[in-house]
Parts: structure tokens; sequence; C-alpha cells
């Protein structure tokens, strides 16, 4: 199975989760206020995921590792879970390469 966007409310807000075939959460949105905002916020995953220069790499206070996805005019689109090791932080971000770009969107509002 291919990854796909999950498309929810979260209280009064839409969010979604960009999930892996096996079902991870590899990407939470931020919240937006209307459904239409947040699926612009998916197109404008599936524009910046495959481009390697929108995912700033970080280290949580506690030292795990983690990354978010950015838009060009550097607003955060996404975020991922936190990671024990940069290697699996990195293949992370490489199942967000790979199936930000054209998976499915499932509309769960």
């Amino acid at each position: 199975m291919s990854g796909y966007y999950d498309l929810k409310r979260s209280g009064d807000q839409y969010m979604f989760n960009l999930k892996a075939g096996n079902y991870a959460i590899i990407l939470s949105s931020e919240r937006y206020k209307t459904r239409a905002a947040a699926v612009a916020g998916i197109e404008s995953v599936r524009k910046n995921s495959p481009l390697d220069e929108r995912f700033e790499r970080r280290t949580a206070s506690d030292g795990s590792p983690y990354f978010v996805l950015k838009a060009g005019n550097g607003e955060v689109l996404g975020r991922s879970e936190m990671y024990s090791t940069p290697a699996a932080c990195e293949k992370g971000i490489q199942s967000v390469k790979h199936n930000g770009p054209l998976a499915q969107v499932k509309d769960n509002t």
C-alpha cells in the first residue's frame, strides 16, 4: 500500500497527517482554520516534499532528532515524530520525499 494524507478535524480546526504505507505517521501538519487551507497545505507538501533543501533537521531538547518541512517562503508545513537516531530521521525524510508528492487524500472531516 502506498502512503496517504489523512485529512481531519482537530477541535474547530483542520490538520492532516502524511502516513506511510504501513500507516505510520511520517509528517504532521500545522493547524488550519479552514478545510480549504488544510487542502492547500497538502498541495504545498506535495510540491515541496521532493526538495531536500525544504527539510530542516533539528534536535529536540532531549537530544532526539526530528525534522520540519518548510515551504519556499519558510513557513513550516509539518513536523516529524522524534527519532532515536539521526539515521532513522533521514529514513523518515526519505519516506516523506517518496510518499509526499503522489499520496492520495483520505478525507475524514
